[in-house]
């Protein structure tokens, strides 16, 4: 055996990608241009952030009935606390606020049911969430069986926009999925169809599409038939955003391997089989940012109800602001509502990341 006489050198130990240290050294400090960029960044929020966080917090008032509590220089968020309230839940009646609170409850535990991994029985919680949840919230939000009938166009704020997200999120998804396929399909009849069909409500913005629903639908169903304003507004968005469902499962199916297609063949599978035994599992998987950005859209989209008198979460506080009584608290209804859509958008986008981290296995042909 040779042995080396000669003494190794001492080197610096390694730089440590562990911890605090560690990350401001991958992510912020990896590079002298990236170093530069970060300090850069530090400055302007060392300028920019003490009098934000002042107008925000330090000098800002919080409670209060009118604008006469609003004393200091700071944010009036009086104004929001005045009218939460109407922010929640629109123009319902203050004697049946109960049965929108109700709504909430079931919307958030059949979701916690639905989406969260250590719930028992999730498949039961999803047959649930498509049959049994639109049944009784219905119920509970327009009436029957006892209940007081409350009319939709007393229906508004974020529990507005809750119900046209959850409503076209859950007819998109499926309507969108079978445009996909049939736009892919041998048979030319399908094929055109589906093609029109997406290229049309692809093609046109929603705000027309809303207004269509309003003044035109009406003149298609017979006379003796009349569609609720809300229900017209939920069927122009649902079939708009399945539209932009479609091309992105459209891109999921061209995306996938013809290995895939041509295991299913062999087999021995249907079509069907084969699309939800193999095909439309991948397919999915694959396309959640796609989805979830259009879920996204949906939900931010829905602030154009407003053009066929519908008061969301956004119209009700441009109302607010109108309101003479409550002047120059235009900054606070807006930052108010914005972070509202941005708390419900970012849960839906980490979510997501979630579920691609969970669904990770790879790709291969």
């Amino acid at each position: 055996m040779i042995v080396n006489p000669e003494t190794i050198p001492s080197r610096p130990a390694p730089a440590s990608r562990r911890g605090i240290i560690g990350w401001l050294r991958a992510n912020l400090f990896s590079s002298p241009l990236n170093s530069l960029l970060s300090l850069s960044g530090l400055i302007f929020l060392a300028w920019a952030l003490p009098p934000v966080v002042q107008w925000v917090f330090l000098e800002a008032n919080f409670l209060g009935e009118n604008k006469d509590a609003c004393t200091s220089e700071g944010a009036c968020w009086v104004f929001v606390s005045a009218r939460f309230q109407q922010f929640l839940y629109g123009f319902y009646p203050d004697t049946e606020l109960w049965r929108v609170n109700l709504f909430f409850f079931e919307m958030a535990a059949v979701l916690t049911w639905v989406l969260w991994d250590k719930m028992p029985k999730r498949l039961w919680g999803g047959i649930w969430f498509l049959t049994g949840f639109p049944l009784t919230s219905f119920f509970l939000l327009y009436g029957g069986f006892g209940l007081e009938t409350v009319e939709t166009h007393k229906w508004g704020g974020l529990m507005l926009t809750l119900v046209l997200s959850l409503v076209g999120m859950v007819i998109a998804l499926p309507v969108g999925i079978l445009l996909a396929l049939g736009r892919r399909s041998d048979m030319p009849a399908i094929s055109s169809f589906c093609t029109v069909f997406i290229e049309l409500w692809r093609g046109v913005p929603l705000i027309t599409i809303l207004f269509m629903a309003s003044v035109m639908l009406p003149l298609f169903v017979p006379g003796d038939i009349e569609l609720d304003k809300l229900i017209r507004a939920m069927i122009g968005i649902s079939l708009f955003e399945a539209a932009l469902i479609a091309e992105v499962i459209r891109g999921g199916l061209q995306a996938m391997p013809k290995g895939q297609y041509e295991a299913a063949d062999a087999m021995g599978l249907t079509y069907w089989q084969g699309m939800r035994q193999i095909i439309m599992p991948q397919v999915l998987k694959i396309s959640i940012p796609g989805i979830v950005n259009t879920f996204v859209q949906l939900f931010k989209d829905t602030s154009l109800v407003l053009i066929i008198g519908l008061f969301d979460l956004l119209a009700v506080m441009q109302a607010g602001i109108a309101d003479v009584n409550w002047p120059n608290v235009a900054i606070e209804g807006f930052v108010f509502t914005g972070f509202v859509f941005w708390l419900f958008c970012f849960g839906i986008s980490r979510y997501s990341q979630l579920l691609e981290r969970k669904l990770d296995t790879g790709h291969k042909s």
